[in-house]
């Protein structure tokens, strides 16, 4: 009766008012408010000490910033901050009391860092003085994001997009490879000329290159899965389906099959796309096989401690190629997720690994190992891709981001 109700509700004019006024007020709120709270902060002088990490959506430090932020913390005399705008956690009104708050901050901040697009910032004209940089939260270039994909179904407007520009006042966009700038240049609308997109290679990708790293994420997953210890890992860690706001995840493994096939030597380990909230369930007789461990395991450590990788979409595939393990694409929505957000490459051509539509292939292919996996395949890829990639990015962001970091390093 109350889900009618509320249903009725949704439908109604007055609803239909009220969410048209909730928006109005939304753009108002980033087009004047927010420009407005930093103009009068930025009257001020810069904090030429100050650098700040900038989480949009998540509640704590996600991999993105943590090895660079690591690297000013533990060897420069930096005052360096993470703060969390939480967006779509708590009411309009808690958000939008951490964001002026946020902004306040970064309105005196002579570094600032991002790791994903938002049009918070959007109508900001960051000081001259203050450098903006673009992590991402990814590797090489695989599905279209931004205005690669604005006006399809995944993408908001053109119009909107170019008015309140996701990627807005950056310096640098650091890369994984010279490759893929094309396609960030082309999603956050900036030219070659510009020099904005830049082959620094990923911070978070430095990890792959630290044994001990290598090796604690072992002990991590087997403290978090005992049953891992002495079997071999299958990650299946696939990307989320529809809008960020609404994500779902896939339901085309067959948990059951690949239990029936292959518990004696693997165990399955499973982490779902940040976005998913509704997780589809481990059946009761595979609990001693499959495990998600998407709330407490971060997604390098389950990398580096899996010996295949399943993905779909997802741009985890280039950082698993730095380690040239096998990897399986499960792909039978391929045609639909096209038209959702679409890619870069062809997918076929870009994948180093097979492409199958049934978990029986998964079976198939992994039974056969390890001749039926192609290293050639993996090394091209890596290399084609990922080639910024080599143990050092987060050395050379530094030195191209900050104004003479050696007199601050302790």
């Amino acid at each position: 009766m109350l889900n009618k109700i509320i249903s009725l509700i949704k439908k109604s004019f007055a609803y239909r008012v009220y969410l048209k006024a909730v928006k109005k007020y939304n753009i108002f709120t980033i087009d004047k408010i927010y420009p407005l709270i930093y103009n009068l902060y930025a009257r001020y002088p810069v904090n030429e000490n100050k650098v700040l990490f900038i989480e949009y959506t998540h509640p704590h430090m996600t991999e993105s910033f943590i090895c660079l932020y690591n690297a000013l913390k533990n060897g420069y005399r930096y005052d360096t901050e993470c703060v969390f705008c939480m967006h779509n956690t708590g009411s309009r009104r808690q958000q939008r009391k951490r964001m002026r708050r946020i902004i306040k901050k970064a309105a005196a901040a002579k570094y600032i860092f991002f790791n994903e697009g938002n049009d918070r910032f959007s109508r900001i004209a960051f000081r001259p003085e203050t450098e903006v940089t673009q992590l991402w939260h990814g590797c090489g270039a695989f599905k279209r994001f931004g205005l690669s994909c604005a006006d399809l179904k995944f993408g908001a407007t053109r119009e909107y997009m170019q008015t309140h520009p996701f990627y807005n006042g950056y310096k640098t966009v650091t890369v994984s490879s010279a490759e893929v700038m094309w396609a960030y240049e082309q999603a956050m609308g900036y030219t070659r000329e510009s020099g904005v997109v830049k082959p620094l290679g990923i911070s978070r990708t430095d990890d792959f290159y630290d044994e001990k790293y290598i090796s604690d994420s072992y002990e991590m997953l087997y403290k978090a899965v005992p049953q891992a210890k002495g079997k071999k890992v299958l990650l299946y860690a696939p990307t989320f389906r529809g809008h960020v706001n609404s994500a779902c995840a896939p339901d085309f493994l067959d948990i059951r099959r690949l239990h029936e096939k292959l518990s004696g030597e693997w165990v399955l380990i499973i982490k779902q796309h940040p976005h998913v909230k509704k997780r589809p369930q481990v059946p009761e007789e595979c609990a001693a096989f499959a495990f998600d461990v998407s709330d407490s395991m971060q997604i390098n450590n389950l990398l580096c401690a899996a010996d295949v990788c399943i993905s779909d979409y997802s741009s985890l595939v280039f950082e698993y190629s730095l380690l040239q393990r096998p990897m399986i694409f499960l792909a039978p929505d391929l045609e639909e997720y096209f038209d959702w957000r679409g890619f870069y490459y062809d997918y076929y051509d870009m994948t180093p690994g097979p492409v199958v539509k049934t978990t029986d292939e998964i079976i198939d292919f992994i039974k056969s190992l390890p001749g039926s996996f192609d290293m050639n395949r993996v090394i091209n890829f890596r290399n084609r891709f990922m080639s910024a990639c080599d143990g050092h990015s987060t050395e050379r962001i530094i030195r191209e981001v900050f104004d003479n970091p050696e007199k601050h390093r302790k």
